[in-house]
């Protein structure tokens, strides 16, 4: 089976597995993941580039795929997405809950539920996925960085120059293989999750506050973090204070 690549942070034996976003390699969670392992002593972090990004530039992968790639890394583990990464940690708790232990989704969602409006997006994808490969990675990136959802990321806090070193080829790959057009809505499968979960979104990032809220509503146990001053790039903004509302929820006493 073809391998994802990943770094190690930490020599606790408790896992967390952490899945970057659209663009971004695993370098996007390095601030969090040494914040992590210093309140969890106990733990230690995989940082994973998911198909299509980093040093996994040249792996293609469908949802499916993915998921099982993510899994047979991960193995028991608690699996921290943002955005991109955490549809993928859904459809791994989805795919393979034995994995599972807890899930969280940072700025996530659980996909577009109406076929004709994934459809749609998966056309957008498939043209955006022409551009990158028309224009090139670092002209892409000043028109993807350039939209609204990110207006609240400071350049200097943007990763552009991590995010440089993906490929045209990958990221175009990514979107045609597991774009939210081309992810099934798992919005179903929520209630039905055997792992407790943690949803988050920036307070400035409305869109997602709502699906946040949405997503613990649905959860059996579920658990609402609202990350003031923050925009949809939290893990970004505020790696630190997300890495401590993580840890606090991993060890809280149980109610």
């Amino acid at each position: 089976m073809t391998e994802l690549s990943y770094e190690r942070i930490g020599s606790g034996a408790r896992r967390l597995v952490l899945l970057h976003g659209f663009t971004q390699t695993r370098s996007a969670w390095r601030d969090a993941a040494r914040r992590l392992v210093d309140v969890l002593p106990d733990s230690h972090c995989l940082l994973v580039d998911l198909p299509g990004h980093g040093e996994s530039r040249d792996t293609p992968a469908d949802p499916g795929t993915t998921s099982r790639l993510v899994a047979s890394l991960g193995e028991t583990a608690t699996y921290v997405g943002y955005s991109l990464g955490a549809r993928v940690a859904l459809r791994t708790a989805v795919d393979y809950p034995e994995c599972v232990e807890r899930l969280v989704m940072v700025s996530g969602t659980a996909g577009i539920e109406d076929a004709s409006e994934r459809e749609r997006r998966a056309t957008d994808d498939d043209a955006l996925a022409a551009r990158i490969e028309r224009i090139g990675v670092e002209a892409f990136l000043d028109e993807w960085l350039a939209q609204p959802i990110f207006r609240d990321l400071p350049a200097q806090l943007s990763g552009r120059t991590d995010r440089v070193l993906n490929t045209a080829s990958g990221l175009s790959a990514s979107l045609r293989g597991f774009g939210q057009g081309r992810q099934e809505s798992l919005w179903f499968a929520i209630p039905g999750l055997r792992c407790p979960l943690l949803a988050v979104a920036g307070s400035r990032d409305e869109k997602y506050v709502d699906i946040a809220r949405r997503l613990v509503g649905l959860a059996q146990d579920g658990m609402l973090r609202i990350m003031e001053g923050c925009g949809h790039s939290v893990v970004l903004e505020r790696p630190l204070v997300l890495a401590d509302e993580i840890a606090y929820w991993m060890t809280r006493p149980s109610e």
